[in-house]
């Protein structure tokens, strides 16, 4: 139905029923050393034509009542201005009467960009879900993998997007800091939720499938070596993440596919049960049904 669409196109787990529309192709950013996304030469980051964008909403009517969920693709969807976000989400409304939530991976420096008004304009045209890789709380790490941010600026985003009323799911990427960086990593990782309070915090495990040469360049512009830890170091660390945070209602995922272990509760209900589970994983893990290294999906 939507032939134009540039390969690869990449979802959020949670979106895996959902209709989803092009509506950028790669990413705006596109320099975070650990992501090989939107690395390809055709997912050079451009804004799709408004007018392919609409006639594909339209076309999306045959489909008729069978799905509730819109995603808008590419990696940063929210880059566009608000104008032509607000065309796309009264198309969707108008056109697929049906569809309860629309979601959109985000960047924070997109938010930066918007103020609270607009976000709730978005919002009140059905913007239900915002994902945010916030990937880590430190700055340090944050420098290294060069993600372009720093916890002020994910907390600016994650705060304005809580005040629009848009739900926020974080993803926090375990083992990230490296062997060196591992605690501070978790730990302000951890600060950084708890000020937050995402609605839903996610950890995956950080993976590099065409090789880390680029994060260890980014990691010796510090002065500093990376070296992805062990099983043992991955789950003492998440540990410690999951330790330091004091959320209460935020929904938290471990499931991933790349994670050993998973793990999934609601924070603070859950928690003294999630972190029984990595005691066992740490100190004991031939008592707990781990992944083997080829069943994860990395």
């Amino acid at each position: 139905m939507f032939p134009d669409y540039i390969e690869p196109v990449f979802r959020p787990p949670s979106e895996g029923r959902s209709v989803i529309f092009q509506v950028t192709n790669g990413c705006s950013w596109n320099q975070c050393t650990f992501c090989d996304m939107y690395t390809q030469p055709q997912k050079k980051f451009r804004a799709r034509s408004e007018d392919e964008v609409l006639s594909e909403i339209r076309k999306a009517t045959a489909l008729g009542p069978r799905f509730e969920k819109v995603f808008l693709a590419d990696g940063d969807a929210l880059v566009l201005p608000t104008r032509r976000l607000i065309n796309i989400l009264t198309a969707i409304r108008t056109q697929l009467p049906w569809v309860k939530r629309v979601g959109s991976y985000c960047l924070p420096r997109n938010i930066r960009k918007k103020s609270v008004a607009e976000l709730q304009q978005l919002r009140e045209l059905g913007l239900g879900i915002a994902y945010v890789g916030a990937e880590s709380g430190d700055d340090q790490v944050l420098q290294a993998i060069r993600k372009g941010e720093t916890y002020n600026s994910t907390l600016d985003a994650l705060i304005k997007l809580k005040e629009a009323g848009i739900t926020s799911s974080v993803m926090v990427l375990n083992g990230m800091g490296g062997r060196i960086l591992s605690e501070q990593h978790a730990i302000n990782s951890a600060r950084l939720m708890n000020e937050a309070r995402p609605e839903f915090l996610s950890t995956l495990i950080v993976s590099f499938p065409l090789g880390q040469a680029r994060v260890e360049e980014g990691y010796r512009e510090l002065g500093l070596d990376y070296e992805l830890p062990d099983q043992r170091e991955l789950f003492t660390e998440l540990r410690q993440f999951i330790g330091t945070l004091e959320l209460q209602e935020t929904v938290f995922r471990s499931d991933h596919a790349s994670n050993y272990l998973p793990l999934k509760g609601t924070l603070g209900a859950d928690k003294a049960r999630l972190l029984k589970q990595l005691d066992m994983a740490i100190n004991s893990p031939e008592r707990i049904a781990l992944r083997q290294e080829w069943q994860r999906g990395l």
